[in-house]
């Protein structure tokens, strides 16, 4: 599977299950909260029912529910509507506020007044019970009655199980009339009325015409009534789950959106830098890719567009070293080839002078083919180190000896400054060749007369070393190449050729020593290239890795001017 799709498929999955996630929970709150809300709704239907079946069972009758209605309209702001049996509307709250009835809502229960009789466990009570419930069925009639003239009734259940009616506040009506404190129950016999009364007309009254309606007719308690609850036409709450589905598919589809073109962004760019990449790999060394932005992407197009130019300067690099290397072996194996045909064809008389002169030729290819050998090992490094606590101070006087020959014949006068000891950690044969090197090119561009002086010492934490030279200097736009392969000063600077590799080779060796060397020069003032390096971390115990003047002729032989 490409990094493409599974980039796409991971955002995908992320984007999905986040989107999923966040649907469950919303679902389940809504749920939750539906199911609240049917719960209160419960609640404010048995919390109605409850209030109009106490004012019922109260009062005796359903006049005056039009107040209760109003108040639990109040407290729920529900649409209460009651019904007989026969579906005459008792009260309805529309009508209270004046407005066209609605149709009822879907909310709809009976509301019975009439109390449960509770029977005595033993006989004797039972008997009672049972002759108190016409005595019940008498007094709900005068309660009622009562009601009517403004009286507030009690209900509580008696010792028999029956309900017992009587005057709540000590018998004082709430409307109308005044009687002094009524008797704990108001279901006394008629031979009791001289008893009542007591508490004034009314109760007398209201007791004649409960005895007169209970002869009369069997209908005593109030009538069950149809409660409904809301409206018809309100809608219901609901959870719906199509526009939750709705939802979730097009959060699915914009996550998934989102995701293709952000896994499309993302892998653009490195579908370039494949493609790059492969041509830089089947010889196309000019491609480049777009490296403007700031982000990560940008920073690899910018980091590859580098390798691909050094990739490029390196194989530039080769091609020029291939076509020096051929230049600087043409010229002397074409004299040496000439010269040898002359004297197979008899054109030139064998010499002394030139069969000299046909050695320093091939002694010329030779050094270019070792110093060659030695570079490409230096550069692959693979030269083998052998390192100990060195006194380059010492060293430098051993270059000096080792090429006072060479200065002498040239007229070239060889001087070393140095102090205390200066010691480095560092190989001294190769040291010495990297300065025999330098001292060699310095003996080719100083003139008769001139002189090189050779320095050693300390500067802050590195150890230095210097060769300076009076000759005819070098370019200002030529010394940013005095270290490349196969470069030469211009003819005036030097009166002897050299393999144009040796200033490369001492480059390497320093640069392996965790050095680095560097050259400053004013044309025509002579030249200074220096060499710093890292102090050895502690003296030597012994010197005897260390150069030293008595070992001049090896030093000679293992410093070749390049």
């Amino acid at each position: 599977m490409s990094l493409r799709i599974r980039v796409f498929v991971l955002m995908a999955l992320v984007a999905l299950g986040a989107t999923g996630a966040t649907v469950a929970l919303t679902w389940w709150q809504a749920r939750d909260q539906v199911s609240e809300a049917a719960s209160a709704s419960r609640e404010t239907t048995e919390l109605i029912q409850r209030e109009l079946r106490e004012q019922a069972l109260r009062n005796g009758t359903w006049e005056g529910v039009d107040q209760t209605l109003r108040r639990l309209r109040g407290m729920t702001g529900q649409r209460l509507r009651l019904v007989d049996p026969y579906g005459a509307v008792i009260a309805d709250t529309d009508h209270m506020d004046r407005r066209v009835a609605r149709p009822p809502g879907s909310v709809a229960v009976f509301v019975d007044p009439l109390p449960e009789l509770i029977v005595a466990d033993h006989g004797d009570r039972r008997q009672a019970t049972i002759a108190a419930i016409d005595v019940y069925r008498a007094e709900t009639l005068r309660a009622a009655c009562l009601y009517r003239h403004g009286y507030e009734l009690v209900v509580t259940p008696g010792l028999d199980g029956v309900h017992r009616h009587s005057l709540a506040d000590g018998g004082v009506p709430t409307v109308t009339g005044r009687c002094r404190p009524a008797p704990p129950a108001l279901w006394q016999r008629a031979d009791d009325l001289a008893q009542v009364r007591q508490c004034g007309p009314v109760q007398a009254e209201c007791l004649q015409a409960a005895f007169r309606r209970q002869i009369a007719t069997g209908d005593v308690a109030p009538a069950p009534l149809l409660l409904t609850i809301g409206a018809g036409n309100e809608p219901v709450r609901t959870l719906d789950a199509g526009p939750v589905l709705l939802i979730t598919l097009v959060v699915a589809a914009l996550a998934t959106g989102g995701a293709l073109l952000i896994s499309r962004r993302l892998l653009r760019p490195i579908g370039t830098l494949t493609a790059a990449a492969r041509r830089l790999g089947s010889g196309d060394r000019d491609g480049r890719v777009p490296d403007d932005g700031r982000d990560e992407l940008a920073e690899l197009a910018r980091a590859f567009n580098q390798m691909a130019e050094s990739v490029r300067a390196a194989q530039d690099d080769q091609r020029r070293l291939i076509a020096d290397v051929a230049h600087e072996l043409r010229n002397p194996l074409s004299n040496v080839r000439g010269y040898l045909e002359a004297l197979q064809d008899g054109v030139v008389e064998p010499s002394q002078e030139l069969f000299a002169s046909l050695h320093d030729e091939v002694i010329l290819n030779q050094r270019i083919v070792g110093d060659l050998q030695e570079l490409a090992l230096a550069e692959a490094g693979a030269l083998i180190y052998h390192r100990s606590p060195t006194d380059l101070a010492e060293l430098m006087e051993t270059a000096r000896t080792a090429h006072r020959a060479a200065a002498d014949t040239a007229g070239v006068e060889l001087i070393v400054t140095a102090g205390a000891p200066v010691i480095a950690d560092v190989d001294p044969d190769r040291i010495r060749q990297v300065v025999g090197n330098l001292v060699g090119n310095a003996l080719r561009a100083t003139p008769a007369g001139g002189s090189i002086t050779l320095t050693a010492g300390l500067d802050g934490d590195r150890a230095v070393l210097r060769v300076t030279d009076t000759g005819t200097g070098i370019a200002a736009e030529n010394l940013p190449l005095v270290f490349d392969r196969l470069w030469r000063a211009e003819p005036s600077r030097g009166r002897g050729g050299g393999s144009g590799l040796g200033l490369a080779i001492v480059r390497q060796i320093v640069r392996d020593h965790g050095g680095d060397v560097s050259a400053h020069s004013t044309e025509g003032a002579g030249a200074t290239f220096e060499i710093r390096l890292p102090p050895a971390v502690s003296p030597p115990r012994s010197p005897t890795s260390a150069a030293r003047p008595g070992r001049a002729g090896r030093a000679r032989t293992a410093c070749r001017p390049g």
